[in-house]
C-alpha cells in the first residue's frame, strides 16, 4: 500500500496557510503544520485528527535557516511543499518607509521562502513527484502607491519561483506560483497597519465580495491536484471587483 503523500504548508497559523492546510488534508495529505505561533498550529492539527485527517505541528520561524535545516531533517521524501508564510508591514510611501520594514519583509517573503524551498528540495525530488508552491501576490506583478515594501519583496519572490523553475526543469518536481488579489482574512491588514483594525477595514470598505482565505486554499489545492505532467506556471486570482492593484470597484 502506498504511503500517504506529506504536504508542508508554512504560515499556517491563520488565514489562507490554515485554510489550505484544511483543504490539502481534505484531498488526502498528511500535512505538517508550521507557523512561529505553535500553539495555533497544534490546536490546528487537532482538529484535522478529530477530524480524521493526519496533521502534524511544527513550531518554526522560517528566517531561522538553522531551524529550517533542522526541520529538513524529517523528511527523507516529500510530495508537497506550499510557501505561505509572509506578510506586509506599513503603507508608507517610499520616501518616508521604514527601512526596518523593508528588511523584515524581504526576510520574511523572499529568504524564508529560499531558506525552506533549500532546504526541502532533495526531498521533495527524492519523491519522484513533487511539487512547490510558492504564494506570491498581484503586488509581484505590478507595482502601487504605498506598497513600494511588500512589492519589492513579492516581487522577489516571483522571481525566485521563475529561476527555480528554470533551474530545474527535468527534475521530477514542479514549481507553482499562485498571485492572488485583494482577500479579507482575520489578520493580514490589522498586522500591516499595526493592530489599527479601523485602517485595516479601510481596505476591504464597500468592495463587494473581496476573495476569502478558503478561495485562495481552493485554487492552491487545485493547482497542486493537476496531473504531475501539468504545471500551473502563474495563476493570478482577484475577486469580480477588483480589476487591478489599483482599480477596484467600490459601492460608496
Amino acid at each position: 500500500m502506498a504511503a500517504t503523500p506529506i504536504a508542508v504548508v508554512t504560515g499556517a497559523s491563520s488565514g489562507i496557510g490554515a485554510a489550505t492546510a484544511r483543504q490539502l488534508a481534505a484531498a488526502g495529505y498528511r500535512v505538517v503544520l508550521t507557523a512561529r505561533r505553535g500553539d495555533r498550529v497544534e490546536a490546528l492539527a487537532a482538529e484535522l485528527t478529530e477530524a480524521g485527517h493526519q496533521a502534524t505541528a511544527y513550531a518554526l520561524d522560517v528566517t531561522d535557516r538553522a531551524a529550517v535545516d533542522e526541520f529538513a531533517t524529517a523528511f527523507r521524501s516529500l510530495a508537497v511543499l506550499v510557501n505561505n508564510a509572509g506578510g506586509a508591514l506599513g503603507a508608507d510611501p517610499v520616501a518616508t518607509g521604514d527601512p526596518a520594514d523593508w528588511r523584515q519583509m524581504y526576510e520574511t517573503n523572499v529568504i524564508g521562502t529560499l531558506n525552506v524551498t533549500q532546504a526541502l528540495l532533495p526531498a521533495l525530488t527524492a519523491s519522484g513527484d513533487g511539487t512547490i508552491v510558492i504564494l506570491s501576490s498581484t503586488a509581484a506583478l505590478a507595482a502601487y502607491e504605498g506598497g513600494g515594501g511588500y512589492v519589492a519583496a513579492k516581487h522577489g519572490e516571483h522571481v525566485l519561483a521563475e529561476t527555480l523553475r528554470l533551474e530545474i526543469v527535468g527534475t521530477p518536481v514542479r514549481v507553482i506560483e499562485v498571485a492572488p488579489g485583494m482577500v479579507r482574512t482575520e489578520e493580514f491588514a490589522t498586522t500591516r497597519f499595526r493592530g489599527d483594525t479601523e485602517k485595516a477595514a479601510q481596505v476591504y470598505a464597500g468592495v463587494d465580495a473581496p476573495l476569502t482565505a478558503d478561495d485562495v486554499a481552493d485554487t492552491i489545492t487545485w493547482a497542486v491536484t493537476r496531473p504531475s505532467h501539468v504545471n500551473i506556471d502563474l495563476l493570478v486570482v482577484r475577486p469580480r471587483a477588483q480589476a487591478s492593484n489599483s482599480k477596484v470597484h467600490r459601492t460608496l
